[in-house]
């Protein structure tokens, strides 16, 4: 049976204390849930935020990682330095990054070797930008995504893997993907692993829904039978509403 995932990515928000204090109270509320959640902070989080959460019960990932393993590239962060510093998991190709940083397909490739050469797991982003849907490309376009970034990794390898369909024009804009939506996408995506790695790769791979979800709608999100939690943006900034979601299960 495949994992029932709600990952929180707290983007460029919270300083350090604040993300402490947030995760110790996070960390006091899931102990008994049945769901993997996962804190995605900022870099200077993670050591700190290590040492104050259970590891039975929440997890640690990064952001983001660097596309070398090391060398002189300033303001990089290894996904070694990562896992070293307490992560398990790791967000890679998350839109915004795609976007604002111009990260092309290659480069996440390389990035998803490295988080699985040092024992990361990478939760790899995909979905498209509103005026790809308005045109119908939107399929095309995601399965491209994923077809370039992880599916010349070997049957092992992918299994490790977790995939966030993140509806772009969904994100941070109040608009979220109706659940006949989601749930479309996700199985195309589902569709297209198993074609690649077959039905059983396919049937335990966790595809994770990004893109306005809240407590509000979590719940109807996660009755898909193709949706196996979520990404989660702002509403992953405040315990109530974090826990809103994990609790949606």
């Amino acid at each position: 049976m495949r994992k029932k995932i709600v990952a929180g990515n707290w983007k460029m928000n919270k300083n350090l204390p604040e993300g402490i204090e947030l995760a110790k109270t996070i960390n006091r509320q899931v102990e008994d849930t049945k769901v993997v959640v996962i804190l995605c902070t900022p870099f200077i989080h993670l050591a700190d935020v290590a040492r104050v959460i259970s590891k039975d019960s929440l997890f640690l990932g990064a952001q983001n990682c660097a596309s070398e393993a090391s060398g002189a590239y300033t303001g990089e962060v290894s996904a070694e330095m990562i896992r070293s510093a307490g992560a398990e998991y790791v967000i890679v190709g998350h839109s915004e990054r795609r976007s604002y940083y111009k990260e092309s397909d290659e480069i996440l490739n390389k990035k998803v070797k490295l988080a699985l050469a040092n024992n990361l797991i990478p939760i790899f982003c995909c979905g498209e930008v509103l005026a790809e849907r308005q045109t119908g490309k939107h399929i095309q376009v995601v399965k491209s995504q994923i077809e370039k970034g992880v599916f010349d990794l070997s049957a092992d390898d992918f299994s490790k893997i977790v995939i966030a369909y993140e509806p772009v024009w969904a994100i941070g804009t109040g608009i979220n993907a109706t659940a006949e939506q989601a749930q479309e996408m996700h199985k195309v995506i589902r569709d297209s692993v198993a074609e690649k790695f077959g039905s059983s790769i396919a049937g335990q791979t966790s595809i994770l829904y990004g893109g306005s979800c809240k407590p509000s709608n979590a719940r109807e999100l996660f009755a898909n039978p193709d949706v196996d939690g979520g990404l989660i943006g702002g509403a992953s900034l405040t315990a109530a509403d974090f826990m809103g979601i994990v609790n949606a299960f």
